[in-house]
């Protein structure tokens, strides 16, 4: 189970919607009160600072539940001038404005896991919720999906799968925006989670099934092996993946022309080396496709939800859905 949700932060009294929504998620995701009353305190102050400090932007959020346990991922984002001493903003009463400076600190004390990014082009500040994890991955995974401006429903949507040995994710792009777009994505990820434990390529055959009755969609699925070193990837559809390592972009992985339910002239799976530093970023049309992660110094060192949230914020397109996924190396805990 995947959810996603944006909640634009233009004044103070965005917080309080941003804090509603936060608590609703992780109460669907089965989180207990006191634990979604800590998304809910988290969420707040960190949509406060973007306020205060930022001049405003948005809150993303997504969560998913797994056997392996249930998370929340919240990260506020705005395009302010930055945090020149991220380690004071983070000690309990330094302020730059008229707040007691507890905000940073609370996330920190009440995340599972937290981080900040800052530089010149904004802030990201971000903090992990979590229930009833039951083991430690290997992998690092983090994903946001949200509408055009001018739609509530959104038609990208993503899911994933993990093992012990196997991770296998999908991506999918309804055509066009609105509940019929939607529609789709949520067939795709319906018979994602029923024939997960196939290739990808045969899921995606199923896929191309199910969409017939529907408008179709562009859909990528990848299957990371950690342990034995491979990275198994088919996609039909303008959905981009890039293979990165030593935090250069590397390796394109090929998806076919198409549209999966309608002009599928080809399912084809190709299978290449996964790097024990491998860094696997998805993402839809939704988002500009030429980016230098090299104008984020610091960025690959920092979570995926970190990742992922940075470049929804600064290479949306603003003209369709926008969804982006990005899977790493989960970092040992010191």
């Amino acid at each position: 189970m995947f959810i996603s949700q944006k909640i634009a932060l233009r004044d103070q009294t965005s917080t309080g919607e941003a804090r509603r929504v936060a608590q609703h998620l992780a109460q669907t995701l089965g989180m207990d009160e006191v634990t979604s009353g800590e998304a809910a305190i988290i969420v707040t102050e960190a949509a406060r600072n973007a306020v205060v400090h930022g001049g405003g932007g948005e809150v993303l959020l997504s969560g998913t539940s797994q056997p392996q346990g249930k998370w929340l991922d919240i990260v506020a984002v705005d395009k302010g001038r930055g945090i020149a001493d991220l380690s004071s903003a983070m000690r309990d009463g330094f302020s730059t404005g008229s707040t007691p400076g507890t905000g940073l600190g609370a996330i920190r004390r009440l995340a599972h896991i937290s981080d900040i990014y800052s530089n010149s082009k904004g802030t990201a500040v971000f903090a992990r919720v979590c229930a009833h994890v039951e083991q430690q991955s290997l992998l690092d995974v983090a994903g946001f999906a949200v509408p055009i401006e001018s739609e509530r429903v959104c038609g990208d949507a993503m899911d994933w799968i993990e093992t012990h040995d196997r991770f296998a994710v999908i991506l999918a792009d309804g055509l066009g925006h609105g509940p019929q777009a939607a529609e789709a994505a949520d067939e795709a990820i319906k018979t994602f989670r029923a024939h997960s434990s196939l290739s990808p390529g045969a899921i995606l055959a199923r896929v191309n099934d199910a969409l017939r009755k529907t408008r179709g969609a562009a859909v990528a699925i990848a299957e990371v092996r950690p342990l034995s070193g491979t990275i198994t990837y088919s996609g039909v559809g303008n959905i981009t993946g890039n293979l990165m390592s030593a935090g250069k972009l590397g390796k394109n992985m090929v998806s076919h022309n198409g549209t999966l339910g309608h002009i599928v002239p080809r399912i084809q799976e190709f299978t290449s080396e996964w790097p024990r530093d491998g860094r696997l970023i998805m993402f839809s049309d939704g988002l500009l496709t030429r980016w230098d992660l090299s104008q984020y110094p610091g960025l690959t060192t920092r979570p995926a939800a970190v990742i992922a949230a940075v470049l929804l914020r600064d290479l949306r397109r603003g003209r369709d859905d926008s969804s982006v996924f990005v899977l790493q190396p989960m970092e040992p805990k010191s």
